[in-house]
């Protein structure tokens, strides 16, 4: 039997930084190492990890008590460790995977708020140590789509990086990024495919105010497609209820996922959707 076979569902993963590299002013690519990472199996272009951070004043994070066999039973393990103890944790996209190389690569975002992986990431040297939860992945193309639109903020930017890498040849692909500015943006597609990539800049106005006025105002080919949708909580909400209501996009064909929720932490979001999950209810993107 193959050890992937006999790892848990849910396996803490140890890792280290090897090397940091700046990609933007305000993205950079970190590639962890570790002998656990020869185990990650691949299983879509935009597979996330959760990352846990050591605390101040310490070398490694302290997990949580041994996991359950569910992802709930697990989470509320997580939050009912003292505040204390309890490591930081916050959700990324795995850019790029090397299992031969025990290697994987995060690019994190440096926010001008930063929370705790962003300032951690801002200083972060090789051999500094995290442990990681997953990868687990949603990116699900269906058969008949005739072309894809990816959609997000720089929140969703490694993950449409890397979906756009891993089209088939002759793919056609139209991507609507917003960004701050003109410095935040990086190379996108490669050879063989047909990416028409639109880079929309903020400037003041609010998060996703912009991209979704570029999405509506938008000339999509033809064909039947498959959309694929992350970033901030109402950018990924109201973009959703265009596709659905004012293009007639199959609701299944679509993959949306709210990276963050603006003025809210991920503890408040995680907590928010296990009150919810224990009154029966499922919450809305």
């Amino acid at each position: 039997m193959s050890i992937e076979a006999t790892r848990p569902r849910l396996a803490y993963l140890s890792a280290y930084v090897r090397h940091v590299r700046a990609l933007t002013p305000r993205l950079v690519r970190i590639t962890f190492a570790g002998p656990d990472l020869a185990h990650v199996v691949d299983s879509a272009p935009d597979q996330y990890v959760k990352v846990f951070f050591p605390a101040p004043g310490t070398d490694r994070p302290q997990l949580p008590p041994p996991l359950a066999d569910d992802a709930m039973s697990w989470y509320r393990r997580y939050l009912a460790m003292p505040d204390g103890t309890r490591p930081a944790m916050r959700t990324y996209t795995v850019r790029s995977a090397r299992p031969r190389e025990a290697e994987l690569d995060i690019d994190f975002l440096l926010h001008d708020d930063a929370g705790p992986g962003a300032s951690w990431a801002a200083s972060a040297r090789p051999g500094d140590e995290v442990a990681l939860l997953g990868p687990y992945g949603l990116y699900d193309v269906p058969t008949g789509t005739s072309w894809q639109l990816l959609v997000g903020d720089e929140s969703a930017l490694p993950a449409i990086a890397a979906i756009c890498e891993r089209l088939p040849e002759g793919a056609k692909a139209a991507v609507f990024v917003e960004v701050a500015d003109a410095t935040d943006e990086i190379p996108l597609a490669g050879d063989g495919r047909h990416v028409d990539v639109r880079w929309v800049h903020r400037g003041e106005a609010p998060v996703g105010e912009a991209v979704l006025a570029a999405v509506r105002e938008a000339t999509f080919p033809p064909g039947a497609p498959y959309a694929w949708v992350s970033g901030e909580a109402s950018l990924v909400k109201h973009v959703r209820r265009h596709l659905v209501r004012e293009r007639g996009v199959d609701k299944r064909h679509i993959t949306f996922t709210g990276y963050w929720r603006r003025g809210r932490s991920e503890e408040d979001t995680g907590r928010e959707q296990l009150r919810a999950h224990d009154r029966g209810e499922v919450l809305a993107d």
